[in-house]
């Protein structure tokens, strides 16, 4: 069985992953790989991404070829187009039934691995100390935070260690955010996702050329 040390560092990490790249983008690499196993929905799917890389082939051909110039090239194109598209929207419809339901049964059990399991373990342990701190080390109201809220005093409750364990991962997150921003001196792509304005500089006013002579009054 493992530690329980061990188990709130891995739901605290978990949790951080899930903050930072967000529940919606985990749900859609979830859904494509469920698709790349054998089940129901792997068959539709895969021709659904057929069906869109087909339509874009299309769309490019059609946008290159004039109505006007060569009629019949671009009727057929045009055709073969709206086919490609009423199928794929025919399969679409199909898979985000199937889809709803796996983002929603997916919500779901990462919620209760994460946070439900985490409420869990500190009702379960809230008395339980996970370490003790040597005697003497730190003074009697630190005792006193370190077992809040009701670990035995000496020691360090299941709620402060999974908040020391979220803080050392949030520390930890933020220097390699750092040293990717050094290195490569680009911003991380989730902040280029989500802040798309927050890197790039202001435009600095020019200031206008003196004008020569004296105004008119």
């Amino acid at each position: 069985m493992p530690s329980i040390l061990l188990v709130v560092f891995v739901i605290q990490l978990c949790l951080h992953i899930i903050n930072t790249f967000g529940a919606n983008t985990i749900n859609q690499l979830l859904w494509i790989l469920y698709n790349k196993l054998p089940v129901p929905t792997s068959k539709r799917a895969a021709q659904a991404a057929s069906l869109k890389r087909e339509i874009l082939r299309l769309k490019r051909e059609l946008s290159g070829l004039s109505a006007q110039d060569d009629f019949a090239r671009w009727a057929k194109v045009r055709r073969q187009h709206d086919k490609a598209l009423s199928e794929f929207e025919k399969i679409d419809n199909s898979l985000k039934t199937h889809q709803t339901t796996f983002f929603s049964t997916i919500s779901t059990l990462r919620w209760l691995g994460t946070n439900g399991l985490r409420l869990v373990l500190q009702f379960w342990h809230s008395k339980s100390p996970m370490f003790w701190v040597p005697a003497g080390w730190v003074p009697g109201y630190v005792e006193w935070i370190l077992s809040f809220p009701r670990a035995p005093m000496g020691s360090v409750s299941i709620n402060i260690w999974g908040i020391a364990c979220a803080s050392m991962i949030e520390l930890v997150s933020e220097a390699i955010t750092a040293t990717y921003v050094l290195v490569t001196k680009q911003a991380p792509p989730t902040m280029e996702a989500n802040e798309p304005m927050a890197h790039k500089a202001q435009p600095q006013p020019q200031p206008q050329p003196a004008r020569e002579g004296k105004k008119e009054l």
